[in-house]
């Protein structure tokens, strides 16, 4: 069941850092047209907010992709040990 767990630990690490990659990209790609943009200078203050904006819905939606994350791996460790804790006791009886 060890084994599994860190499985779990590492599915869970997994998906992190690639949730982490992909929110640098969307970040980097969305940001394109807004860096053309800031370059005109009457837009440049409205641009700037836009891209705070931006950054910080995007940067939301990862955050609950990673929060989903970490709650399905104490979701999973949890059903694990019962389901380790189910064996034990089988076992035992």
């Amino acid at each position: 069941m060890n084994k599994l767990k860190g499985l779990l630990d590492l599915v869970q690490v997994a998906i992190d850092k690639g949730a982490t990659s992909v929110e640098d990209v969307q970040k980097a790609v969305a940001n394109q047209p807004l860096n053309i943009l800031e370059k005109i200078a009457p837009l440049k203050t409205p641009v700037k907010g836009i891209k705070k904006i931006q950054d910080q819905t995007i940067g939301s939606v990862y955050d609950i992709i990673r929060t989903i994350n970490q709650e399905v791996n104490v979701i999973a460790k949890d059903l694990l040990a019962r389901v380790e804790k189910g064996i034990n006791s089988k076992q035992i009886g």
